[in-house]
């Protein structure tokens, strides 16, 4: 297995994109909601992607699916890759679009939590374990309103409920695929995999639980082009190839402006509200993402120290 590396300034523009792209997605799936069931949009802009991820591979020269002996794994992050999906597009029927972008970007603590106990290089120091408690303090903050009751509030938590086991679900995937014979085959296998897995669960959900029903307005055919095309096409080959280079709990420093974009646009494009006390719990969350995930490259930023040359006759030391 290779070795991954720290971040560098192209892992960190394709990154800041990333953010961008997702913090939108969930936006486009609200948005076009009341037309098509958002497991039934996901469902279908998978098999989509997976045509164009095929020709991509083509392309490339490459088979479509990864060597057998990694697809046992293949299976099993398809399966966690539609589970996700699956609970986030439930979730988006009982809660807000900013809502579900903060409870689904919590996925890298729980990356960093399985991570820490398969990778040596990926373990976590006191620190980060004292970040995934502010975290965690963040997320019962958004959960706990004592003084909110009604159906309508009971419908919203429970959405962001599901929206924290559908980050679990992520979570669980990145560490499959980097711990795994899928660390080492080319992204586009992980996406093609992971895609076909999604349309059959996900279309087989809507059949069982009567999702099949779509309206088609222009909203609709736009939130499916650019979830197909830019979300599963363009941002998981993306996200699988920084997966394959880069040190996962790393990636999550800067993942967690998603939730932040997610809830901007949220705002701005839905009209949708959040209260001062969700703030102050994503804020909280935030916070324990980014202990969590950039303590090391603080570290090695305050550690650095000017290289010292010693002449010693002939010799030279740094």
């Amino acid at each position: 297995m290779n070795r991954r590396i720290p971040l560098d300034g192209k892992a960190t523009v394709l990154m800041l994109l990333l953010c961008t792209i997702w913090g939108l997605q969930q936006i486009a799936l609200k948005a076009a909601a009341p037309d098509m069931a958002p497991i039934l949009q996901i469902g279908l802009r998978s098999g989509v992607a997976a045509i164009l991820v095929g020709l991509f591979l083509r392309f490339k020269g490459l088979s479509l699916l990864p060597e057998r002996s990694a697809l046992p794994a293949g299976v099993l992050a398809g399966a966690l890759f539609s589970l996700e999906y699956l609970l986030a597009g439930e979730g988006l029927r009982h809660t807000s679009a900013a809502h579900m972008s903060v409870m689904l970007y919590t996925a890298p603590v729980f990356a960093a939590l399985g991570l820490h106990f398969r990778i040596p290089e990926e373990r976590l120091n006191p620190i980060q374990w004292s970040g995934i408690l502010v975290a965690f303090g963040g997320v019962v903050i958004m959960f706990y309103d004592p003084a909110s009751a009604g159906p309508s509030v009971n419908d919203m938590i429970w959405g962001d409920f599901l929206g924290l086991l559908a980050a679990m679900s992520w979570g669980a995937t990145t560490v499959v695929i980097r711990t795994s014979k899928l660390a080492d085959v080319p992204s586009a296998q992980t996406v093609m995999i992971q895609l076909i897995c999604a349309v059959v669960i996900l279309l087989t959900a809507c059949v069982l639980f009567g999702n099949t029903s779509f309206n088609p307005t222009e909203i609709l055919w736009v939130s499916l082009g650019y979830q197909t095309v830019i979300v599963c096409f363009f941002s998981f080959l993306v996200w699988f190839w920084l997966l394959r280079v880069y040190l996962a709990s790393r990636l999550g420093v800067l993942s967690f402006l998603t939730p932040v974009f997610g809830v901007i646009f949220g705002v701005l494009l839905l009209n949708e509200t959040v209260d001062v006390r969700f703030i102050a719990g994503a804020l909280c969350t935030l916070s324990g993402i980014v202990l969590v995930s950039a303590w090391d490259m603080v570290k090695r930023f305050f550690n650095k120290k000017p290289a010292i040359v010693i002449n010693r006759g002939n010799e030279i030391k740094r």
